[in-house]
């Protein structure tokens, strides 16, 4: 069995969303400094990086990251690449969809930016709409957002998330070949919260 780590690493310096919280490590207790073990703290918005969007990103009376049902994050995934700037309906009713109840789409957006590219693939509102129609429990994208950098209506988070699809962002798809995996993403049982980083991994 083959285990592809999709994830990206946490670390501080790393690309976030502009206006999102950046990444911090800090250590509360050193052994060095005399302490009985090395503990540290995290600062983090819940979007960097590899993440899941829950419900309650878009509206307030959805679902927090605590309450995301996790039989979507677990199963059969098909990876897809394409080479478009932004992913239509017309792309996606080219491929083949027998089977599939899972999808991650592998772009140009993959190849590592110097810091935050605005310019990331994203999907059309008619292409998150075909996805609804597949009946697609859980898409995923290895750009940092589903929806255009400039969109203020986020009309693809909205279609997805109002039809309990789940959205997979930041995923790191380099070194992974188009077809069918096992995928296992699993969000952190946080309350309250409209999102949650996941250690994404697939199994061949």
């Amino acid at each position: 069995m083959e285990i592809y780590d999709i994830s990206q690493v946490l670390r501080e310096g790393m690309a976030v969303w502009p206006g999102d919280p950046e990444y911090r490590v800090r250590r509360i207790m050193a052994i060095q400094d005399g302490g009985s073990s090395n503990v540290s703290a995290v600062d983090m918005g819940v979007h960097a990086g590899t993440h899941i969007d829950a419900p309650l990103h878009l509206n307030d009376s959805g679902n927090d990251a605590a309450d995301m049902p996790l039989d979507r994050c677990v199963g059969p995934v098909r990876v897809f690449s394409v080479s478009v700037q932004c992913i239509r309906a017309a792309d996606l009713s080219a491929l083949n969809w027998q089977g599939v109840h899972r999808a991650l789409f592998k772009t140009r957006s993959g190849i590592p930016p110097d810091g935050f590219d605005s310019q990331f693939v994203y999907f059309t509102e008619d292409a998150a709409e075909f996805l609804i129609q597949k009946e697609i429990v859980l898409v995923g994208i290895d750009a940092p957002s589903v929806d255009a950098f400039d969109s203020v209506s986020l009309p693809s988070h909205r279609v997805l998330l109002d039809h309990g699809t789940v959205i997979l962002e930041g995923i790191h798809l380099e070194n992974v070949s188009p077809g069918d995996y096992e995928l296992i993403c699993l969000p952190l049982k946080l309350a309250s919260s409209d999102g949650s980083p996941v250690r994404a991994i697939l199994r061949k």
